[in-house]
Formats: C-alpha cells, structure tokens, sequence
C-alpha cells in the first residue's frame, strides 16, 4: 500500500494504515511527513504546499507572494506561504504560513497543478495594495506583459477593493501599468522619472532610420525631445560591443543617451531626475 497524495492522518487511519506502519514508513523516508497530521509521497514542495492546506480551512487558497511565484511575476523574497483563508474562520497557527483573512471572496480559484490560487488580477492587485511602489508597479507591469489580464481587468478589479488598506496605491499604479517593460529595473526607472513630475517617456520606444526602417530599442524614450533613457545592469555585460554600436548610432542620429546604474536607481533618484529634466530642456 502506497500513498500518492497528500492526506490526513484519520483518513489513512480510515484506510487501514496503522500507527506503527506510518512511522516505520516514515522512518525509512518512504513516506513524507511535511506537516503535523498530514502524511503523503516522499516530500516535494508542491506536496507540503498541498499538505498545509489540508489543515486550512476549507476554502482556503495560495495568494499573495506565494500566489504571484506560481504565475512567474516578480516578487521580493519572502519565505513564508501565503494563504487567503475565508472570513471569519479559525485559522490554526503553522510555522512559516502566512494567513490572510479574505474580505472580498476568492471568485473562481485557478488550479496549478493542483493547489488553488487566486486567480492573477486579483493577486496583482492584492500584492499592488501590500509593496512599495517600486515593486508594485513591476509587478503590474509583469503581469500584463505575461498576458495574465488586460488593463481593464485590473481597473476593474482594483474597484472590488474600495476601501481596503492601501487601495490609493494600487487605483494609482493600476492607471500607470504598462506592459512594455522588459525587466523589473525598468519600471522601477520609469516610476522615478513618473514621480519626478517628468512626462511619461514611452517605453522600448523604437527608432527609425532616414529611411524609416525602424533600427534599435530605446528602454524609455522622449521621440519628440530625441532623449533615451536606460538602465545599466549586468545583463548588458554580455552585448557590450552591440550596445556601443548602437549607442554611437543613435547618437550620430541626434539622440542624447544617458544611461543609469542600479547605485543611482536606487541610491540617487533625485540626480535621475534632474539629469533627464536637464536634457529634455535642452
């Protein structure tokens, strides 16, 4: 007798698993043990994540961080799993389980391989209310870029939250997501540029020859102004000879390039802004 699945402990016990059996199994790792109660194969992530819902309430589903990982959207670290458990029920105390109370229920929950999730606006929009800005705004701009809702799904979803804790935010960064973005760093440059009270530069704006043959990429850019705005991490360490090509180009193009790295991003956002204030002013 094996067991597939995770599953209770009286339920096994239901089945004919004696005490003893389980423990001498579970000894030999050829039965996992993930979590108090519950029994199952020997353990792998999505088999513990299925063991503690066992001992949630029923209803219960993964949102939040952990929801946003299983949709492969940026989120900052957090070693917790984080649950959306029903109103008004008992929620027992697991190490290392976030549990968050729903106000607005979970409508539909999408199954991955299944564990139940909120579905992806919601968690956008949930996670939108809870991080900083910053993150916020990647996370919203990920999330379209995946194609996991549309604009005004998430307009339309941010209205179901009137009211709950940190709705301005999300109503505010749900009207400036964009899915254009290619990497966490260049939302974040793009929101400093936004906070700064500079015009909206267009992102992965695209440059065209005197033929009109559209060329390169700019990550952000002001066409009218001809200004491009990037950031500079280490993904760029393995295209330097491309990128220098394409930098000289746009320059010889009238282009004013400026190029920011993750210690001004993050360190000295009021010299971004006034770097590309100048520049638009020229």
């Amino acid at each position: 007798m094996s067991i597939e699945h995770p599953n209770r402990y009286g339920t096994l016990l239901d089945e004919g698993w004696s005490r003893q059996n389980l423990r001498s199994r579970v000894f030999r790792e050829e039965v996992g043990h993930p979590t108090r109660g519950v029994y199952g194969p020997p353990g792998t992530t999505r088999d513990d994540v299925r063991s503690l819902l066992l001992r949630l309430p029923p209803g219960s589903v993964l949102g939040f961080h952990s929801a946003a990982l299983t949709y492969g959207l940026p989120v900052p670290p957090d070693r917790r799993l984080h649950v959306v458990v029903p109103p008004d029920v008992d929620v027992p105390l697991i190490r290392g389980v976030a549990a968050h109370a729903s106000i607005l229920p979970v409508r539909d929950p999408v199954w991955n391989d299944g564990i139940p999730c909120v579905p992806p606006v919601r968690c956008a929009v949930d996670l939108a209310r809870l991080l900083g800005r910053a993150a916020a705004l990647a996370l919203l701009d990920a999330t379209l870029r995946a194609a996991l809702c549309t604009v005004d799904q998430l307009a339309a979803e941010v209205a179901l939250h009137a009211g709950l804790r940190g709705v301005r935010q999300a109503r505010e960064l749900v009207g400036r997501a964009d899915p254009r973005p290619e990497c966490v760093q260049e939302s974040h440059l793009r929101l400093v540029l936004l906070d700064g009270r500079l015009p909206p530069p267009e992102p992965q704006l695209w440059v065209a020859n005197f033929y009109g043959t559209v060329v390169y990429r700019v990550d952000l850019g002001y066409e009218q102004q001809r200004v491009g705005v990037e950031y500079d991490g280490r993904s760029h360490v393995d295209s330097v000879e491309r990128d220098r090509f394409r930098h000289n180009w746009l320059v010889e193009n009238g282009w004013r390039m400026r190029y920011f790295t993750a210690r001004e991003l993050y360190q000295d956002p009021g010299g971004i802004v006034a770097t590309v204030k100048a520049l638009l002013a020229a």
